[in-house]
C-alpha cells in the first residue's frame, strides 16, 4: 500500500496563486465597452452635452438667483448695492474724466453718455471676473457631484445678467432726468443686450477653462479689464478723440471692432437722443452679432473640450 504525503499547506498570509488571463489596453476597453462601462468622468459628445445642460436649466437659474441673493446678504443695504456700485463708480469717473480731464467737451448729454457706458462694460467687466471664479470657487461643488461643468460659467453669466436688470432701472431713471424720454429706439437695447449677454458668456467659459488649469489668471484679470475699459469709449467719446488724422488706420478700425465699444455704442444709440447713427462704426450690427457667435459658440465648445479634467489634480 502506497502512503499519500499531503501538500504542507501554504504559509498564513500568503493568497493561493490564481491564474488571470492578462488583456492589453485595447483589449481591456473593448471588454469594457462590452459589458456597458463607461470611462468615470468622460466628456460626452458636443450634442449630449448640450441636452444635459439643457435638463439643469433650472438648476443653472436656481444656482444664479441664489449667488445674486446672497451676494450682499452681510451688507447692511443689501441688494441696494447692486444699483449704487455702479452709480458710485459713474460718479467717480465724471468727477476725474468729466471734471479734472474735461472729456465731456464736445460731448452732449454726457452724463446719460457716461452712465450708460459704466453700466454697460460693468455688465462685461463683471461677467469676465466671475467666470474666472466658476471652477476654481467650486471645487467642492465639482468634485462631489456629476453635472456638465459649464453649467457653472453660465450660470455666473446669467448671475450678472440679472443684476444688470436691477441697474437698468436706476439708469432709466437717470435718463429721464436728464431729459432722456422713452423712445421706439429704445427697444433697440433689447436685441443689443442679448448679443452683449451671448458674448459676456462665451468669454466667462474662456475664463473659466484658463483660470481652473492656471489660478493666477484671476490676479491678472482686472489689471487687462482696466487697460481694455480705457479703450472701450467708457469715460470719453472715441468718436471725437480717435480721428483718421489722429491715428493710424489699423488702430482705428481695431478700436472700431471693439466688442465693448460696440454694445456700449450700441446701447448709447438706442437710449440718447443725441448719440446719431453716425457716430456708430460701419456694419455695427453685423460685428456685434460676429462678436457674439464667434465667443458664445468658440467659448462654449473650448469650455467643452476640458469637461473631464475640472476639478481633478
Amino acid at each position: 500500500m502506497v502512503s499519500q504525503t499531503a501538500a504542507p499547506p501554504a504559509p498564513v498570509g500568503t493568497a493561493p496563486p490564481t491564474h488571470l488571463p492578462v488583456y492589453a489596453p485595447g483589449e481591456l476597453a473593448a471588454l469594457a465597452m462590452r459589458h456597458g462601462l463607461t470611462v468615470s468622468g468622460a466628456r460626452p459628445g458636443l450634442g449630449e452635452y448640450v441636452r444635459q445642460l439643457w435638463g439643469r436649466r433650472h438648476f443653472i437659474t436656481a444656482f444664479a438667483t441664489a449667488k445674486l441673493t446672497a451676494q450682499y446678504s452681510q451688507a447692511k443695504l443689501g441688494q441696494i448695492w447692486q444699483i449704487m456700485t455702479p452709480l458710485l463708480n459713474a460718479t467717480v469717473y465724471y468727477f476725474i474724466f468729466g471734471i479734472l480731464m474735461n472729456t465731456k467737451h464736445g460731448v452732449p448729454d454726457y452724463v446719460p453718455f457716461l452712465v450708460t457706458g459704466v453700466f454697460i462694460w460693468t455688465f462685461t467687466a463683471s461677467s469676465i471676473t466671475a467666470g474666472t471664479r466658476a471652477i476654481s470657487g467650486n471645487t467642492g461643488l465639482v468634485r462631489a457631484l456629476h453635472f456638465p461643468r459649464a453649467s457653472l460659467p453660465i450660470a455666473l453669466a446669467i448671475q450678472q445678467l440679472q443684476q444688470l436688470m436691477f441697474s437698468l432701472g436706476a439708469l432709466f431713471l437717470i435718463l429721464l432726468m436728464f431729459g432722456q424720454y422713452p423712445q421706439p429706439s429704445w427697444l433697440l437695447a433689447i436685441p443689443a443686450l442679448t448679443l452683449q449677454a451671448l458674448f459676456n458668456t462665451g468669454l466667462s467659459m474662456v475664463m473659466a477653462r484658463l483660470a481652473a488649469k492656471t489660478p493666477d489668471i484671476a490676479q491678472l484679470t482686472p489689471f487687462l479689464l482696466r487697460t481694455w475699459m480705457y479703450a472701450s469709449g467708457v469715460m470719453w467719446s472715441l468718436d471725437t478723440l480717435l480721428t483718421a488724422d489722429r491715428v493710424p488706420r489699423l488702430v482705428l478700425l481695431a478700436l472700431e471692432c471693439n466688442p465693448a465699444a460696440v454694445y456700449i455704442d450700441l446701447m448709447r444709440y438706442a437710449l440718447i437722443d443725441s448719440f446719431s447713427g453716425t457716430q456708430l462704426p460701419p456694419h455695427v450690427w453685423a460685428i456685434a452679432v460676429g462678436w457674439a457667435l464667434f465667443c458664445g459658440i468658440g467659448g462654449f465648445v473650448y469650455f467643452w473640450k476640458a469637461e473631464e479634467r475640472y476639478g481633478r489634480g
